[in-house]
């Protein structure tokens, strides 16, 4: 479920503000109580806040704009955005030949959901008796 991002009260007399600056882009995490956009009066400049912990899923209004107390200026949603683990997905290889030689696990998460984009993770691991290490390609899509 989406949570709302609304212009609070912005104090007696005061009943519209100038978007300033999004601080976020649609996708980036956001943590509740962090700054996600600047309002500007003509008495005060001040922050709003994520009210929950999510992904900015939209913008509603852009940098400029002139809104009202209540106004809807963007929607959260629950999750990990871009950077965030959890998003994406984890891919986890262990290796080694069982029999107390080399052994080991590699742990690939990623962080970014794009659409369209597309990815390719090749691991090739040495036996662990010849004494050959191990190569990981990574190859990502946008």
């Amino acid at each position: 479920m989406a949570s709302e991002i609304r212009v609070p009260t912005l104090g007696e007399s005061v009943s519209e503000a100038t978007i300033g600056k999004w601080f976020k882009k649609p996708g980036d995490a956001v943590k509740k109580d962090e700054p996600v956009l600047e309002l500007e009066t003509d008495k005060v400049s001040l922050e709003v806040n994520a009210p929950v912990d999510g992904v900015l899923a939209e913008l509603t209004v852009k940098e400029g704009e002139t809104v009202g107390v209540g106004a809807l200026l963007g929607t959260i949603t629950a999750g990990a955005g871009k950077g965030s683990s959890g998003v994406g997905g984890a891919v986890t290889v262990a290796s080694g030949n069982g029999a107390g030689g080399a052994s080991g696990s590699i742990t690939i998460q990623s962080g970014v959901a794009t659409s369209g984009g597309g990815g390719k993770i090749s691991v090739l691991v040495g036996d662990g008796d010849s004494g050959a290490g191990g190569n990981i390609i990574v190859t990502a899509g946008k």
